[in-house]
């Protein structure tokens, strides 16, 4: 099969031949895999992730069953499939260890398992453990779909902070890639209203013509108090979402944070602090006399796949507006360059390796 590969941090990624998948799992043909934004930071280095080169990277995607394991009751070959990357071992079912299949991993344990899934979905060719395999509706994009990789992330989040119907939410980080997915996904789960902070006003403002009066548009100017009182003058927020990503200085996030009202909830998915700087601080008196719940949420439950693709089957979330730029497998150093330019809100680069 054709893959590409990264063979060190830094250097471009090689595309060429490589052996087809070892026998075992689910082979599936990569039909569109998302390029994330900051793929270009994990490749280089910067990111300091704990890929393990040679490998095939590559974080998920829509695909076709070629293959299934004697453990496959359902799947049959032709299958179309979303094929999830977060990968848990199956030998602790209170703590598994997890690795992201071809992008990342959690501890020593999620390493080595990660040598045994090593490879993600820059590739013709993929093995994906038999329950990361999720059927999807018949006639789907596939290259449209993709962007389930990007909308389930924020998903998990939500699930986790147990979003109620009418509630409203604060996605902090509202104007990025993965906080815009978020203001579309806490809407679709039923909302009553958005609060969504950030600086670049052309997002704000493409968020509100989208969305209309439940998005709540808050330009952001820097000063911590001025901010939590912006974002906090829409009424009380029940939940806060944090997706900020790791440049983001702490203050900003404990801003957010700190506008969420008395027996609200706080869940943090994004990288503050992950290149170093202030870790954030929250008030110890604010929190117990609040009654605050905070918590951290990496990625999302194996159930948060159906869901999400469920939203999208119904039309509860529309991928339709989402602009879409797809390269093919020979291209794969330009789709990462293209995604790190233009890699906004509802802005999606797809690899095609099949095509």
């Amino acid at each position: 099969m054709r893959a590409a590969t990264l063979t060190a941090f830094g250097s471009p990624l090689v595309v060429g031949e490589v052996p087809d998948p070892p026998d075992g799992e689910v082979l599936v043909e990569v039909l569109a895999t998302i390029v994330p934004p900051y793929a270009a930071e994990v490749f280089s280095g910067e990111r300091r992730y704990p890929l393990e080169p040679p490998v095939v990277p590559g974080i998920g995607g829509i695909g076709r069953v070629r293959r299934v394991g004697t453990d496959a009751t359902k799947l049959t070959p032709g299958d179309l499939v979303w094929c999830d990357s977060t990968v848990r071992a199956r030998d602790d079912a209170l703590t598994p260890d997890i690795t992201l299949q071809g992008w990342s991993s959690r501890g020593e344990g999620g390493a080595r398992l990660s040598r045994y899934f090593h490879d993600g979905a820059f590739a013709e060719l993929m093995r994906v453990p038999t329950e990361n395999v999720h059927p999807l509706p018949a006639g789907v994009d596939p290259v449209r779909w993709a962007a389930l990789g990007v909308h389930v992330i924020p998903y998990g989040g939500l699930l986790a902070g147990g979003l109620a119907a009418g509630e409203t939410v604060l996605v902090s980080g509202a104007t990025g890639n993965l906080g815009s997915c978020a203001v579309a996904v806490a809407l679709a789960m039923g909302a009553g209203r958005v609060v969504a902070p950030g600086r670049n006003r052309a997002v704000l403002d493409l968020l509100a013509d989208r969305f209309g009066t439940r998005v709540r548009p808050v330009e952001l100017c820097g000063d911590a108090d001025t901010d939590r009182a912006a974002m906090g003058a829409n009424g009380p927020v029940d939940l806060v979402l944090d997706l900020l990503p790791p440049r983001a200085p702490a203050s900003v996030a404990r801003a957010a944070a700190m506008t969420v009202r008395e027996h609200g909830r706080v869940v943090l998915m994004g990288g503050v602090g992950m290149l170093g700087g202030a870790d954030l601080s929250l008030p110890y008196p604010w929190l117990m006399r609040n009654s605050v719940t905070v918590r951290g949420q990496w990625m999302y439950p194996r159930a948060a796949n159906v869901g999400i693709i469920r939203l999208v089957a119904s039309g509860a979330l529309d991928l339709a507006p989402e602009r879409v730029t797809r390269f093919g497998l020979a291209e794969v150093d330009k789709a990462v360059a293209h995604s790190a330019a233009s890699g906004g809100a509802f802005s999606r680069t797809v690899l095609t390796p099949m095509a």
